[in-house]
C-alpha cells in the first residue's frame, strides 16, 4: 500500500520537511494500520524539524506525534480495536503522514460527540497539562496557579484541570487579541505580558500566595514567576517557547543569547527558598506505555470539555501550518486535516 508522507530529509530547516509517496508494509501482529483524518500539532515538532529536540533523530524521518483517523486493518493479536474504528493517539514521530502503522497500546476510541479535529487535540495536550499539574505540581483544592501561554491546547486545558481543584488561575498571553478565549475559558485574571509583568502579577495576586506556576516560554518571565513563588511553591518548567525560530531556519546567534542569559538557580538558593523547579517532556513517557494509559484514564474521569480547535489546514498545506503555528500567534490547537 502507498502512503502520503511529509519526510525530513535532514533536522535544521523546515525547508527540508517534504511531501514524498511511499510504501508502508501491513501491521505487525500487535499493531493497526490507521488512515490519518488529523494531525495535531506542537510545539515540540517545531523544535524537532529545527533539530533542537534531543529526543528525535536527525534525519529521513517524519515527524509529528499527535493524530485521530480509522483503523483500516490490524494484527492477529489485535483485540480490542476493530476494522473502522475511529480512534485517536500519539506516536513517538511519525504522524505526518496519510496511513500510520502503530501499537494499538497508543490509541484510544474517539468519542462519539469529537470531530477528528479535536480528537487530533487532545492526547498530547491534556496529558502536558495533566501531567504537570497532578503528579509533579502536586495541585491541592483551592491553590493560585500561574499558567503561562495561557491560550494555547496546553494552557486551556492547563485551566480546566486547575479549575476541577478550584483553583485560582491566572492566565499569561503575549497578544490582546487572545484576551477574549481567556476570559470564555473562566481564568480569574489574565496579563499580556510585556515589560512589567512581576508588577503585575503581584497585582493579580492581590495578597494571595502563588502555589505553582506552569512555564514554557523560558527566559525573564520564567525568573520573575519563581521569584513570586510563596514557600513550598512549585515551577514546573515543559517548554521553552522563545528558543522557538519564527522563519524556516533557527537564528543560533539569537539562540546562543537566549541560552546564555537564561535563568540558572542555585541548589542553596533553592533550598534556603524552599521552593521547587521541576521539568518534563513527555517522550519520556512513551516508552511507559502502561503509565501513559494510566493517565489518560484519570483524565477520562475528570470529564473535561471538548480541545478547543483555533486553525484548521488542509494536508497538502501541512508546510504552511507549521510556519502559521510557529509565528506564536495562534489559539488553542493548530491541526491538519486529510479527508
Amino acid at each position: 500500500m502507498k502512503r502520503r508522507s511529509y519526510r525530513l530529509s535532514k533536522v535544521g530547516s523546515l525547508n527540508n520537511l517534504n511531501l514524498v509517496t511511499e510504501e508502508i508494509n501491513p501491521p505487525s501482529e500487535d499493531e493497526v494500520t490507521i488512515e490519518i483524518r488529523a494531525i495535531g500539532l506542537n510545539f515540540a515538532d517545531v523544535f524537532t524539524i529545527a533539530g533542537l529536540y534531543k529526543a528525535s533523530p536527525k534525519e529521513n524521518f517524519i515527524p509529528g506525534l499527535e493524530f485521530s483517523g480509522v483503523i483500516i486493518d490490524k494484527g492477529r493479536n489485535v483485540t480490542d480495536f476493530h476494522i473502522n474504528d475511529k480512534v485517536m493517539g500519539s506516536v513517538k514521530f511519525g504522524s505526518y503522514t496519510s496511513h500510520l502503522n502503530l501499537d494499538h497500546r497508543y490509541i484510544i476510541k474517539l468519542p462519539n460527540d469529537w470531530t477528528f479535529e479535536e480528537g487530533a487535540s487532545f492526547i498530547v495536550q491534556a496529558l502536558t497539562a495533566y501531567y504537570a499539574l497532578v503528579p509533579l505540581g502536586n495541585i491541592t483544592s483551592n491553590q493560585n496557579v500561574l499558567i503561562h501561554s495561557a491560550a494555547g491546547g496546553v494552557g486551556i486545558y492547563a485551566n480546566r484541570i486547575a479549575k476541577k481543584f478550584s483553583a485560582f488561575t491566572i492566565g499569561t498571553i503575549g497578544s490582546s487579541s487572545k484576551y477574549n478565549l481567556l476570559k470564555s475559558e473562566g481564568y480569574d485574571e489574565i496579563i499580556i505580558r510585556n515589560g512589567n509583568f512581576k508588577n503585575e502579577l503581584k497585582e493579580k495576586l492581590n495578597g494571595k500566595k502563588l502555589d505553582l506556576v506552569l512555564d514554557a516560554i523560558g527566559g525573564k518571565i520564567q525568573k520573575d514567576s519563581f521569584d513570586l513563588l510563596t514557600t513550598t511553591g512549585r515551577m514546573v518548567a515543559y517548554g521553552l517557547s522563545q528558543f522557538a525560530s519564527h522563519s524556516a531556519r533557527p537564528n543560533y546567534l539569537k539562540l546562543a543569547l537566549h541560552f546564555i542569559t537564561m535563568p540558572r538557580y542555585q541548589t542553596l538558593t533553592l533550598i534556603e527558598s524552599n521552593k521547587s523547579i521541576l521539568g518534563f517532556n513527555l517522550i519520556w513517557l512513551y516508552e511507559r506505555v502502561d503509565q501513559l494509559r494510566n493517565m489518560l484514564h484519570e483524565i477520562e474521569k475528570l470529564n473535561l470539555e471538548k480541545p478547543y480547535v483555533g486553525k484548521v489546514f488542509d494536508f497538502d498545506h501541512l508546510i504552511e501550518a507549521v510556519k502559521v503555528f510557529q509565528s506564536g500567534r495562534t489559539m488553542g490547537k493548530v491541526v491538519v486535516k486529510n479527508y
